[in-house]
């Protein structure tokens, strides 16, 4: 079958997005030179009831990550409960099909009950005690899943945007070590495992800082870490490839991996400061949401540019760069449809609603691969 082409951008070609699929080439080969390509999953997508994601999962994806399977809040509701049933279908999936499966997320300032600081009566534990608390939870989870999840996610979004760190309930009720100490119980329940500090906003200056006193503390005190995760929350022109380049370069400098974990490319006006921070919530104004029926032509087409830059960025940093993951499988499911307003329409992803390839999908395996005729 002949390919449509609709246009030319910065050199490669705009592919009409009903290409067959013969013309749709596996992302996971395409990258296989150059580092794993994978997806965050949702149970309806692991269990197989979205048909159209799973073909999607399955053709173009070799590492899975959990949207919210493996978090504290819905694996470890209250004490002494374990709720195993959907995270173990998740690492099922991924052991089934052969894929790198990641854990996401040990630590966390949300998604964590209350109780894990308090004790019966709702007053706050000592230090102690939900040191111990958080050891267990650790020891428990990571070793139900020794040798088969590859790596884990062990803190994550530990830093404000000026690179201090967050003021969450576990470093009120531990202290600045309850990274070092997280580190530590993970490593203690599989020494084999890559273990991660995960975040966005580091490819601006002062919260990378922040990141860097992160890795440089937990190799001072002896305690294993394997890399940096960049969330890769991006917005269609911010952070600029110069930043992201930088941001790469800093921590490959330390004698770590990093990877782009949560990928996605937001097209939408964004209110408020940016980023990846749940507590931000708008309300649904139309101003916000201006592409209910569609994408026109010229975002569509700055939307894969747009990629094209970030993987031309990615695609230069392959020997230290191990993995980009998007943060969802198409744009039906993708979170920013409800971040941080609920109820928009937004195509951050490249496949679309229908689990059909985007210009976004061939501007960026046209990086790779020779283009058509």
């Amino acid at each position: 079958m002949k390919i449509k082409l609709i246009g030319v951008i910065a050199g490669f070609y705009i592919v009409n997005a009903l290409t067959a699929s013969c013309a749709e080439p596996a992302l996971k080969d395409v990258f296989k030179d150059a580092f794993l390509i994978g997806a965050a999953l949702n149970p309806w997508q692991f269990s197989g009831n979205t048909n159209a994601e799973v073909r999607i999962i399955l053709k173009h994806f070799n590492t899975i990550t959990p949207e919210n399977s493996l978090k504290w809040g819905n694996l470890h509701p209250s004490p002494g409960q374990y709720v195993f049933s959907q995270a173990d279908q998740f690492v099922e999936f991924g052991v089934k099909h052969k894929m790198v499966i990641i854990g996401h997320t040990l630590i966390w300032y949300a998604q964590t009950p209350r109780w894990v600081f308090q004790d019966n009566d709702g007053k706050p534990l000592t230090r102690d005690a939900v040191l111990e608390r958080m050891r267990e939870h650790i020891h428990t989870v990571v070793g139900r899943y020794k040798g088969k999840i590859h790596g884990w996610d062990v803190v994550n979004e530990a830093l404000n945007e000026n690179g201090t760190l967050r003021n969450s309930q576990w470093l009120k009720s531990i202290g600045e070590d309850y990274i070092v100490k997280a580190f530590q119980f993970a490593q203690e329940a599989d020494p084999q495992a890559e273990l991660y500090y995960n975040d966005y906003g580091l490819e601006y200056e002062p919260k990378r800082k922040g990141a860097v006193e992160i890795v440089k503390k937990l190799q001072s005190a002896g305690v294993k870490i394997s890399g940096v995760g960049l969330q890769g929350h991006y917005d269609i022109n911010r952070p600029s490839t110069k930043q992201i380049d930088e941001t790469i370069e800093t921590f490959s400098k330390l004698g770590i991996k990093v990877m782009i974990t949560e990928l996605d490319v937001n097209v939408l006006p964004t209110p408020g400061p940016g980023g990846a921070d749940v507590t931000m919530r708008f309300g649904l104004d139309p101003k916000l949401n201006p592409y209910t029926n569609g994408l026109p032509k010229d975002v569509e087409e700055r939307l894969a540019r747009r990629y094209a830059e970030l993987f031309s960025v990615f695609l230069k940093h392959k020997q230290t760069l191990t993995r980009v993951t998007f943060w969802g499988v198409s744009d039906r499911s993708s979170w920013l449809n409800n971040f941080p307003v609920r109820g928009r329409t937004n195509y951050p992803l490249l496949f679309d609603r229908n689990g059909q390839p985007k210009p976004a999908f061939y501007a960026v395996v046209d990086l790779v691969r020779q283009k058509p005729e």
